[in-house]
């Protein structure tokens, strides 16, 4: 029995002195939750949270996790730990050893089906806003096509004209030269304005991939035969990078995305690079509204000397009867 006890007392001083290690652990940490990283993964204990936010749909996701889904899921789990301590505790053989015959409770049956019920119609509420939000995409200040194949990215830009270009991993060596992450950095990157609304048309030329852009709170299919669509609107300029995150052969995990948010004006200067303009679209519009001006005035013009040619005619006529 004296074994016994002093076996407890060892283990409660050890479950305190873990408690005691983690909570230094976790004061240590905070100082790293101020220096997280923006548009990448932050080594050390950060990497349980979500990567901060660069856009205002991942704002939207983050608040939905952290004071919606997270204090529900906390209660829960206190609240079925309690059960499990109350059921260990005051049911054993020891404490009762005459145990209950009954079965059902009508009163906690209704509880216990209806309360499910309600937490899932309240994280419905707040999730359904999320996902309208997700889908009431903005006007769109640009188009970005994206292609996903084995094992790369293709990129469009069809309103400015740039054709498609692809897009591979860094070597390490070279990411190492660079002094940015290996296996996420590309050697050319989706380039977009700040603050502008970017569409994304999203397909695949092989086998199903996804597009996954933590810092901007995206993750599309890319299905070979279909077009998805998203969008994001970039609050700050600065690199952001992304995976694919669908299973598709054996080079998956070497599909990184690289998105590079500039200003406008260094937009507009990369565009002019890969051999576009920023007003190729209107310039196409105007170049087919001319052509369509010009074929509607062509057979205008080949019936004017058809109306002539009648018109004499007719005035011919009376001239030869008299």
């Amino acid at each position: 029995m004296a074994s016994g006890i002093r076996a407890l007392k060892a283990a409660t001083a050890a479950m305190a002195a873990s408690i005691g290690a983690t909570i230094m652990v976790g004061m240590s940490a905070v100082p790293a939750f101020a220096q997280d990283l923006l548009g990448q993964p932050t080594p050390g204990a950060r990497g349980i949270a979500l990567q901060p936010a660069a856009s205002q749909l991942k704002h939207d996701a983050i608040w939905f996790h952290d004071v919606i889904l997270l204090p529900i899921i906390t209660v829960i789990s206190l609240f079925v730990l309690a059960l499990l301590i109350w059921v260990v505790v005051r049911y054993n053989k020891k404490a009762n050893p005459v145990p209950a015959k009954w079965s059902h409770n009508t009163l906690i049956e209704v509880i216990w089906t209806v309360v499910p019920v309600l937490i899932l119609m309240l994280i419905a509420v707040f999730s359904f806003r999320l996902l309208y939000k997700y889908e009431a995409m903005p006007e769109p200040d640009l188009t970005v096509k994206v292609t996903g194949n084995q094992w790369n990215w293709g990129y469009e830009y069809p309103d400015q004209g740039v054709p498609e270009f692809i897009s591979n991993m860094l070597p390490e060596d070279e990411a190492a030269a660079r002094n940015v992450p290996y296996r996420l950095a590309a050697d050319e990157a989706m380039v977009v304005p700040v603050g502008k609304t970017v569409r994304l048309l999203i397909t695949a030329s092989d086998v199903i991939h996804s597009l996954a852009l933590p810092a901007f709170g995206l993750k599309t299919d890319a299905i070979p035969g279909r077009t998805n669509e998203t969008w994001f609107n970039a609050e700050r300029t600065g690199v952001y990078y992304g995976q694919c995150s669908e299973l598709c052969g054996v080079d998956h995990a070497f599909m990184p995305i690289e998105i590079r948010v500039v200003t406008e004006a260094e937009f507009a200067a990369w565009v002019a690079s890969k051999g576009g303009s920023m007003t190729a679209a209107a310039d196409a519009e105007a170049a087919a509204a001319a052509e369509a001006a010009a074929a509607a005035a062509t057979p205008a013009a080949d019936a004017e000397p058809a109306t002539d040619a009648t018109s004499t005619e007719s005035a011919a006529a009376p001239a030869a009867a008299q």
